[in-house]
Parts: C-alpha cells; structure tokens; sequence
C-alpha cells in the first residue's frame, strides 16, 4: 500500500490444484515514485473544500442534483489532481455514488458544469465520455454472466467494426481487428491474474474476480482516469490485496483513480487525498493525516453528540 507502512509485496489469486491460493508478487519496496510523485504535486495543496489543483484532470462546478425534496448532491467546486489516487469518502447517503453517476454521464443533474482534461463534457452520454478517456466501474459488478472472461474483456473495446451491421457479415473487414483486441483482452487479463480464467464462463468468478475482470475491461480503451466505486466490497481480504496493488500501479504508471471507498484503513493507506462528502456537499479536503483529525470529518461520520463526546474524553 502507499506510504511507509506499504508492504514490500502484493500478493495475488491463483489457482492450484483447483483452489484459490496466495501467490506473492513483486513489488517496490518503501514509497512508490507514483506515491512519490504525487505527494510532491499536492505539497503546496492547502486542505480545504474546493481548493484548485496545480494540474487537475477533472473539474465539476456547482453541480446539484434533487430527487424529490432531497438534495442528493450539491458541489461547489471539485477538482482532481492528475496522477493520484483520489478517495471520495462520507458516510451512507452522502452523495459520493450520485456525484460518480452524474459526472461520468449515467444521470442528469439539476445544474452544474464539468470538465475532462479540458474538454467540457458537461451532459454528455456515457459513451461519449468513455472514448475522452474517462470510465468507471460500479459497486455491483456488471459482467455478462454467459460469456466467457475473455469476451467480456474485449467487450470493453470501442469502435469495433464487427458491431456495425452494415459490415458485421464480412467477417474479412474486421478480423484483423478482432484478433488485436483478442491479443490486447488476453494481455490484460495476464496483467490482472485471471488468465486461468479466460475461457470460463464470468457467472463462475467470486466476486473479487469480477471487480478485477471490470477493472480489466475499464482498460480496453486506454483510459487516463479511472472511477471505481467501492472497489473492496464483498472481496476477501486476499483479493483486496491484489486489487490495492492494481489500484496503485495503475496510479504509478501515471494514471488518476478516483475511488468511493467504506473501508477507511484501505482510504487512509492507499490514498494520496481524500475529498469528504456529507448530505451531498464537500465539507473538506485533505492528506489522510489531515482528514484523521478533522473535526468537521469527525462529526459527519459520528454526529455532533458523539463527536464531542469523544474530543471530552480525549478520543
């Protein structure tokens, strides 16, 4: 994981003998030059709500969204750092997974503007989005349960001209391509551990699995920021490794992640800033050693009572 308490290995699923085992993989040890990096892009970054970012990839301002009399979501100013790992955290209701829905195309807000590495992409259809470089994976997996892992990979790639039907029946216009989004999904899949998977059905994978195989498939495009919605849930704590390591080379190969995250150990070791969200409004901004001892942070996740209950008792 990110920081001095990362550990010097990540350790992977793989099947032997027909069980799940532990393999160990290699990895930096200490601060990775990704963690690196970005600690140094934010190190002048004050920690407050809505503060600009010396280079942000993804800018949303005064984004607001109502269902019925709740106001679900109401963003001032947001921006994200390019090259980070970005955590959305909050307690239940907040409004973190209704600002992922909205931002990357798969609901309409109320008012609200937004940009993706300068490119205005305010309402536009998810597709759209997803071509710029920008996806994202959901809290419930959405893996096509009857095809194989592989398929569902290569899924994932766009302007396949085997999808048109003008030219899906000359199978001679698109078979060069196919077999080099087929090449491309099995190197993914080898990169992501599930290579032992490639021809079995996806309905067959744990959960984990299928959080790697979204994440696999999120890849078929080149993405330069990717958004994962509570990645960790319902994955075994082995798995949760593996999937912390894949989060944090992605991150060091320079790509940004942005992710809505439950798990606070996994939020405080992994992330390089953290963006609170409370009754659908930023409420602040930070490192993790400044979120840990925020009051404002403190309250929204135990109430104003408890709250203070704790700094009495020196909590």
């Amino acid at each position: 994981m990110s920081g001095d308490s990362m550990s010097d290995e990540v350790t992977h699923p793989e099947v032997v003998d027909g069980r799940e085992e532990i393999v160990a993989a290699d990895r930096p040890a200490g601060r990775s030059e990704g963690a690196l990096r970005a600690a140094a892009a934010l190190s002048a970054v004050a920690s407050e709500p809505g503060v600009p970012k010396p280079d942000p990839i993804l800018v949303a301002h005064d984004v607001t969204k109502s269902f019925g009399g709740v106001r679900a979501v109401r963003v001032d100013h947001l921006e994200i750092q390019r090259g980070t790992i970005t955590a959305l955290i909050g307690p239940n209701g907040a409004g973190k997974s209704t600002f992922f829905n909205l931002v990357s195309g798969f609901d309409k807000p109320d008012t609200g503007q937004w940009s993706f590495d300068g490119t205005d992409i305010s309402g536009k259809p998810a597709y759209q989005i997803a071509r710029l470089g920008m996806v994202r994976t959901f809290q419930l997996t959405k893996a096509l349960n009857r095809l194989t892992t592989r398929e569902n990979v290569m899924l994932g790639a766009a302007d396949q001209r085997g999808e048109r039907m003008l030219s899906s029946p000359l199978r001679w216009l698109w078979k060069g391509q196919e077999k080099a989004i087929g090449a491309k999904a099995d190197a993914l899949l080898d990169r992501f551990r599930l290579g032992h998977m490639r021809d079995e059905f996806a309905g067959t994978m744990s959960g984990g699995q299928r959080k790697l195989l979204e994440m696999a498939r999120a890849m078929m495009v080149d993405p330069s920021m990717i958004m994962l919605d509570e990645p960790m849930a319902g994955v075994n704590p082995a798995l949760t490794q593996s999937l912390l390591g894949h989060i944090e080379l992605l991150r060091d190969e320079g790509m940004t992640i942005i992710l809505v995250e439950h798990d606070m150990d996994v939020i405080m070791s992994i992330s390089d800033w953290i963006i609170v969200f409370a009754e659908g409004a930023v409420i602040a901004e930070g490192r993790p050693d400044d979120i840990r001892t925020d009051d404002k942070v403190i309250e929204a996740y135990l109430g104003r009572r408890r709250a203070l209950e704790t700094k009495e008792d020196g909590g």
